[in-house]
């Protein structure tokens, strides 16, 4: 066994390495073949032990192969377009309905709210105005903004609690 291993081994190597397309594989492949031969040949004698030695080569070669292939369909490069789409940072869609009858509980407050602090809130929040300009535009003092502001915020911070006792 071991002569036929030695003398075939740079054969062996190649058949394997034609089926798994890669140097490092095909040699450990041999390597577990030859040892699989020869735990096979102690309890029953084989008489074309080369042939058996290939077969067996191409077996573990054809397993490895098919492994591979299937690790590859579960598998998924965090790079690749697939990942993006599965991995993807947008919310579920349940978180993304629940942020939007949020959304419409903060609007229907708002809408409730005086004129001006609607503004005020406005133009701090979405427009990213300071307090002194927004007192400047409605020609009010910057604390009276604050206040307006204080309003506003104080009826969101409610709205949302209410929205996720319910």
């Amino acid at each position: 066994m071991n002569a036929i291993y030695l003398n075939r081994r740079g054969l062996l190597i190649g058949s394997i390495f034609r089926v798994v397309r890669d140097a490092q594989t095909a040699e450990d492949i041999a390597q577990e073949s030859y040892l699989r031969v020869a735990q096979a040949i102690r309890e029953n004698p084989v008489e074309h032990v080369q042939a058996f030695l290939f077969q067996t080569a191409r077996n573990l070669a054809l397993d490895h192969a098919r492994r591979q292939a299937a690790r590859r369909l579960v598998e998924v490069d965090p790079d690749s377009v697939e990942s993006r789409l599965v991995m993807s940072p947008a919310p579920p869609a349940d978180q993304t309905l629940i942020d939007r009858e949020r959304l419409a509980a903060l609007e229907a407050v708002l809408g409730r709210l005086p004129e001006r602090a609607r503004r005020v809130f406005t133009l701090s929040r979405l427009e990213g105005w300071s307090y002194p300009r927004i007192g400047e535009a409605l020609g009010v003092s910057p604390n009276t903004v604050y206040n307006d502001m204080k309003l506003a915020m104080s009826a969101c911070i409610d709205a949302i609690e209410r929205f996720d006792r319910r």
